[in-house]
């Protein structure tokens, strides 16, 4: 996986970004979601759901990889549905200084990191691995252009955030808080969300 650097002046590269779906999101498959943008150039999007955790976990995901996973609460912490794309593949998002040096790890431009190599569950199993991290099956992902189209069509709400604060929402936040975090960092009420675009 190949590291892309972002264009400092390109507004509308939304990396290291939350995506939460609005009422009026057509795809029930992303309803009520929040999603972490990982990637997001002229050739299309990436990311991953992080509020919506499957009745799989750790110890679940290690045991099918042949991996021994002793560490409590570890392996009781649930994977994630992070998207419908590659849901039989496994991505871990997690802070970038925990990155090491991972085969296969794309750094987020200002954000976190996400790995998809399975040394980094190698380190997790010895208790080495990153401090604080997060594990879906599967992305969400875009083509060109069809992100801003959704966007644009009230799809999707884009929120920035410190890195800082992004993370604590991903990594601290319970799932059914995280939705409602995310939407207060533009101190909105997702009761006031409407389904119609409108402009001020």
């Amino acid at each position: 996986m190949t590291e892309k650097t972002p264009h400092a002046n390109d507004a509308k590269h939304l990396a290291n970004q939350f995506l939460i779906a609005m009422p009026g999101m057509v795809d029930e498959t992303f309803a009520g979601t929040v999603v972490y943008l990982c990637d997001h150039t002229t050739n299309g999007a990436m990311g991953l759901v992080i509020n919506r955790p499957t009745d799989i976990d750790l110890a679940n995901v290690f045991d099918k990889i042949d991996l021994q996973l002793d560490i409590q609460p570890l392996a009781q912490k649930p994977v994630y549905f992070g998207g419908p794309v590659q849901t039989d593949r496994g991505f871990i998002l997690h802070e970038q200084k925990d990155a090491q040096d991972y085969s296969s790890s794309l750094r987020v431009p200002g954000g976190l990191a996400m790995t998809t190599s399975k040394d980094i569950l190698e380190e997790v199993a010895i208790g080495s691995g990153p401090e604080r991290f997060l594990m879906t099956l599967g992305y969400a992902g875009w083509s060109a252009g069809q992100l801003e189209d959704e966007i644009s069509r009230n799809g999707w709400l884009n929120i920035q955030a410190p890195t800082t604060e992004i993370a604590q929402i991903i990594f601290e936040t319970p799932n059914e808080d995280k939705y409602d975090k995310v939407l207060a960092l533009l101190g909105i009420d997702a009761s006031f969300l409407s389904s119609e675009a409108g402009h001020a």
